[in-house]
């Protein structure tokens, strides 16, 4: 048990600090060597491993990564992104614009998926207009995390969240659809307010462009028409349909790999199977430590002080500590196994909300956030850990707040 719970301990040490001091290893070999290591160790045997991971959680979310990857490969990112350059409009306006872009873009197509696509378009834009796009970057990041919070398909952790839990699409949207549009003009104020006068990149700044990309996928309006139907499709299915969720983004996903446009090659390679792999690790793990008893006793101590995560405002509150401590992704794969309110809205409203308004805290909150910051750094800008969690840490305190009102009186 001793050796199981010191796996346990360093896989989400890694989890935390993006890898494993002293080694390369990033999160996702982390989780992978931790489920071996708990196989080797015996704390787990190998059948056990296999049937613990949830293959119709997989299932839906590669589904959905497909679909998402369509809008890449089909050019719908670079031509938003024109459209948006192409805009004469004010910095501040441009900012306003890009946020509610992200976060509409997140409640549909993933926020970690948007992220990878936007960034290196967001840098385009803002630095042909030579503006500082630091701010930008910032105000999108927070927007992807907090409209993702809106949709049970708006980020892995919810898919994950919304399959164990048998969550309903249109239940858990009712109550989150509303903090997470309220969430942006947040975000819009606080960092408009934070980087008034910095909008334009300075003279040493200037000479850091990268080469332009929006032009970089030619727009289809054909592939393009057909990811968005397929899409639509999907989340009718999601709403209205008795058929598995996982059923329907493999569906979905066989559908949009057919094409005479577009290799399923180059839309394979849109699909995070870093991510994909981290998930089945840490379901390995995390059923390894499930065996032990250890954490049944440790909930059950913690309700008996009055802390009950049965109850979805104590959730809220638990889960953004969480993640905020491993991520939200990691967070969310540690509390679903314990928790028991299947079919609960509120309760998984509770969680989304907790997860996605807290992560914009610290850099590795999220994997949005972590994307963000390390592809602004290829292109020559540091964000770093106190300027992203100065704006970070006003728009959690504000968002949080609100969504817990909000949570209290529906």
């Amino acid at each position: 048990m001793d050796l199981t719970i010191l796996i346990f301990l360093l896989v989400y040490l890694a989890m935390a600090l993006g890898g494993l001091p002293g080694l390369k290893v990033d999160r996702t070999g982390a989780a992978i060597i931790g489920a071996l290591a708990m196989m080797t160790a015996g704390s787990i045997d190998p059948k056990d491993a296999w049937d613990s991971i949830d293959y119709s959680s997989i299932g839906m979310l590669f589904g959905l990564m497909v679909v998402s990857a369509a809008f890449v490969v089909s050019g719908f990112y670079g031509w938003t992104a024109r459209k948006v350059a192409g805009a004469s409009v004010s910095p501040g306006a441009l900012l306003a614009i890009l946020i509610v872009v992200g976060g509409l873009l997140a409640a549909f197509l993933t926020n970690d998926v948007v992220a990878v696509a936007m960034t290196p378009l967001l840098m385009s834009i803002t630095l042909n207009r030579k503006l500082n796009p630091i701010p930008f970057l910032l105000g999108f990041c927070f927007a992807a995390n907090a409209g993702a919070s809106g949709t049970i398909i708006g980020s892995p952790q919810n898919m994950i969240a919304a399959q164990k839990l048998d969550l309903s699409f249109a239940g858990v949207s009712e109550i989150t659809a509303v903090p997470a549009l309220l969430s942006l003009p947040i975000i819009w104020i606080v960092v408009s307010w934070l980087y008034r006068g910095r909008w334009q990149l300075t003279p040493s700044a200037d000479k850091k462009r990268p080469v332009d990309e929006l032009a970089s996928t030619p727009f289809s309006v054909g592939e393009t028409a057909k990811a968005v139907l397929v899409a639509l499709a999907v989340v009718i299915a999601f709403i209205f349909s008795p058929w598995p969720r996982e059923l329907i983004a493999l569906t979905a996903a066989g559908l949009l790999l057919l094409s005479r446009r577009v290799s399923s090659r180059d839309m394979l390679k849109e699909v995070d199977g870093d991510l994909l792999l981290l998930i089945m690790g840490l379901f390995v793990v995390n059923a390894a430590v499930s065996a032990t008893g250890l954490p049944q006793r440790l909930l059950a101590q913690l309700a008996h002080g009055g802390i009950d995560l049965d109850q979805p405002f104590t959730l809220f509150w638990v889960s953004s500590i969480v993640s905020n401590i491993v991520g939200n992704n990691p967070a969310v794969m540690m509390l679903v196994p314990y928790l028991h309110s299947e079919g609960n809205a509120q309760y998984g409203a509770a969680l989304s909300l907790g997860t996605h308004f807290s992560s914009n805290l610290v850099v590795f909150g999220s994997l949005a956030g972590i994307i963000m910051v390390e592809r602004a750094k290829d292109y020559g800008f540091t964000i770093s850990f106190a300027e992203f969690s100065k704006a970070g840490a006003i728009v959690t305190v504000l968002t949080m707040a609100m969504a817990a009102a909000w949570l209290l009186i529906v």
